[in-house]
């Protein structure tokens, strides 16, 4: 039987927090090292665009706001990027000259419905320039619930490649089972866990992934330090006292038995590579299948919404 390999990269790094130009670059930079050392998939970590704000409160507590917090939003917001729209575009173009799937963790403005909600969303883009679907986080954890709206079950999105099913939830929705069971359920081969956990409970999560849908798992986080922060930020005060690195990354590639392919990066920037032989997804699932012969229908079923929630619907007059 025919082989199916891909090459793939896990980008860690960061771009200065409310920079979306610098964002741009270093995806821009960090994609050609990536696809010139030979990678088809390019994945980086969750809000890549413009940053994951750690340690900011946006000068919230419960039952009051402040006009600085408000600021550092305004400007969180307006670094943000809509989809489809320029930066879209542009990483349409970079993926086409490379001949690359390129997968980007950013924040995303509601434009639809809305022009104060924010989402935490991936974008996937294919080797044709094509965008080819996007993500929305299902719940923002803990204060990320101040920043992002929830995603809705039309984004559980899964990409057919010929080389296999890629596809991905972000962060702490990696712990919720039945989403993860949505993406099982989907054929899902490669399985993308862009995150901003650092601790060591997260590389249990992603092998305990691996092991349960028989998938390979690309675990992409920041590599953040306060250097990374503007210092004209409102609420910088908010992390004066934290140590100077505040993400010390820990991207990862796992094979569909549980083991690592490429360990955990710690404490710098960095490219994780590695060369995936699909067959392997297949050799896995010879005794373990969570959505076939292992899955026992007759006693579990599990109902996923996959219809768009909207939230004004206008009635046609007859």
């Amino acid at each position: 039987m025919k082989k199916r390999y891909i090459k793939v990269a896990a980008i860690q790094s960061a771009p200065i927090l409310f920079d979306k130009p610098s964002a741009m670059d270093k995806i821009a930079q960090m994609t050609r090292e990536a696809a010139g050392q030979g990678a088809a998939l390019i994945v980086f970590p969750e809000v890549f665009v413009p940053g994951y704000p750690r340690g900011l409160s946006f000068g919230a507590r419960v039952g009051s706001r402040n006009a600085d917090g408000r600021r550092d939003w305004e400007r969180y917001w307006a670094s943000a990027i809509d989809i489809p729209g320029a930066e879209t575009e542009a990483w349409g173009e970079l993926a086409k000259e490379l001949g690359v799937y390129l997968v980007i963790g950013v924040v995303e403005r509601d434009r639809e419905y809305s022009t104060g909600t924010l989402y935490n969303s991936i974008v996937y883009i294919g080797p044709d320039g094509r965008l080819l679907g996007t993500h929305r986080k299902l719940v923002p954890t803990g204060s990320e619930r101040l920043l992002w709206g929830q995603g809705d079950g039309s984004t559980l999105t899964v990409i057919d490649t010929p080389v296999g099913r890629i596809g991905g939830l972000i962060c702490w929705e990696n712990y919720m089972p039945l989403a993860r069971m949505a993406m099982y359920a989907q054929g899902i081969d490669i399985y993308l866990a862009p995150t901003a956990d650092a601790r060591d409970t997260w590389q249990a999560t992603i092998r305990h992934i691996a092991c349960e849908g028989r998938c390979f798992v690309i675990a992409c986080n920041q590599f953040a330090t306060k250097a990374s922060y503007p210092a004209d930020v409102a609420c910088y005060e908010d992390i004066k006292g934290d140590p100077d690195m505040l993400c010390r990354g820990g991207s990862a590639i796992v094979g569909p038995l549980g083991e690592y392919v490429v360990e955990p990066l710690y404490n710098e920037e960095g490219i994780l590579m590695a060369t995936l032989d699909l067959s392997e997804v297949a050799q896995s699932r010879f005794d373990f299948d969570v959505t076939g012969h292992y899955s026992r229908p007759d006693v579990f079923q599990l109902i996923v919404n996959d219809k768009k929630q909207e939230v004004v619907r206008t009635a046609g007059m007859s």
